[in-house]
């Protein structure tokens, strides 16, 4: 497949190919982008196997946009956007790998039902700690 008209809406970047199939994917995965102005969006070039933003130094594969998760799980998402949560330490108290963690919130690898469910309890009950902090008479 390749790309060959892209535009921007809301938190998506969209794609249409030669055959004038749609596609699109989250920005939450091109925080680039995501933060990106309208000129430094439209700064682009196609080349032959995706698209460049060289001022942004950002890529993007024509491949990507046949990916079936154009947008993130909700675990993903909740990493995606909050930077400020350590993976190494969160995966850590979860008791998972680091490295597997940041593939699982990546997009590389997919996890079970069963170990995204714990991870998202994790997340709640990171959620419930700060809750409580929160209320705490200061």
């Amino acid at each position: 497949m390749i790309i060959s008209k892209i535009w921007f809406e809301g938190e998506f970047i969209y794609g249409s190919d030669e055959k004038g199939n749609v596609y699109r994917q989250s920005l939450l995965w091109y925080p680039k982008l995501a933060k990106a102005t309208g000129a430094e969006r439209e700064a682009y070039t196609f080349g032959y196997d995706g698209i460049h933003w060289r001022g942004l130094d950002e890529d993007i594969s024509f491949e990507s946009f046949a990916y079936e998760d154009a947008e993130p799980s909700g675990m993903q998402r909740f990493f995606l956007e909050h930077k400020e949560i350590n993976i190494a330490e969160f995966a850590k108290k979860a008791g998972i790998n680091a490295t597997l963690l940041r593939n699982y919130i990546n997009g590389f690898k997919k996890p079970s039902k069963q170990r995204e469910t714990m991870i998202m309890q994790k997340i709640k009950e990171l959620g419930q700690e700060y809750v409580k902090v929160a209320v705490m008479d200061v």
